[in-house]
């Protein structure tokens, strides 16, 4: 028993933080179903000819909400700060299946090689991304798979969390996952990086786009998603 006294005590102490809430969310909603939960219920079928779109993802989705997202577009944004792609994948279902969209934009990976919900390989990740792919397509929805952005120490030191050279890794694979599943690959990184870093100018933390960096996303995401709509895959 001697092992979990630092892991209660730390778990007691937290408590005691402005992180508190947080803690207890992760417990008891570990991927976020309460987030959207109930708008969900609330939305109806998309009507005849309605290009829907679910943009899953975490901070980098969720924020992009703030600076104007795809306004007059059937877009629906179930971003959630600091989510990984096993939390994603829980949710899958009912952020995105449920809705019924004719595309699914799906970024994630930069919180999983921080670590937000433990040590997160490649492949492991890959794997999650292999599943909410698979999960899609069957269900007749076409899939844009997302690049990971870069980041920077622009601000502070934001690498240590997110080693640049994993991020141009873990993006290669994306990238041949998405030729070898017959989805659309959507770089990001290239339109936002200066060599490997994320362009000053397009960031307000080294992490996170600032509203710049957003709007040098949204046509990189309209021709994605043009592209997966013109294809042969999902529903008519």
């Amino acid at each position: 028993m001697r092992p979990l006294v630092p892991l209660i005590l730390c778990l007691c102490a937290a408590a005691q933080t402005p992180d508190a809430e947080k803690l207890h969310r992760l417990f008891t909603d570990w991927a976020g179903l309460t987030r959207y939960g109930s708008e969900d219920t609330e939305i109806r079928p998309p009507k005849p000819g309605e290009n829907r779109v679910v943009f899953l993802g975490d901070e980098i989705t969720e924020l992009w909400g703030g600076a104007g997202f795809f306004p007059g577009k059937p877009y629906l944004n179930r971003g959630i700060a600091h989510q990984t792609s096993p939390q994603m994948l829980v949710r899958f279902r009912q952020d995105v299946i449920e809705l019924k969209p004719k595309v699914v934009v799906i970024q994630a990976g930069t919180n999983d090689l921080a670590g937000y919900t433990g040590p997160a390989t490649e492949g492991v990740i890959g794997e999650n991304l292999m599943s909410m792919t698979e999960l899609a397509k069957v269900n007749g929805i076409r899939v844009v798979l997302a690049s990971v952005t870069p980041v920077c120490d622009c601000f502070k030191n934001q690498t240590g969390l997110r080693p640049q050279g994993k991020i141009i890794g873990l993006n290669g694979w994306i990238k041949d996952y998405a030729a070898r599943s017959g989805s659309v690959y959507l770089d990001y990184y290239a339109a936002l990086a200066d060599g490997r870093n994320f362009r000053k100018e397009l960031t307000r933390d080294g992490l996170l786009p600032n509203e710049a960096g957003y709007a040098v996303m949204a046509p990189l995401a309209e021709k994605a998603i043009a592209e997966a709509l013109g294809g042969t895959e999902g529903r008519p």
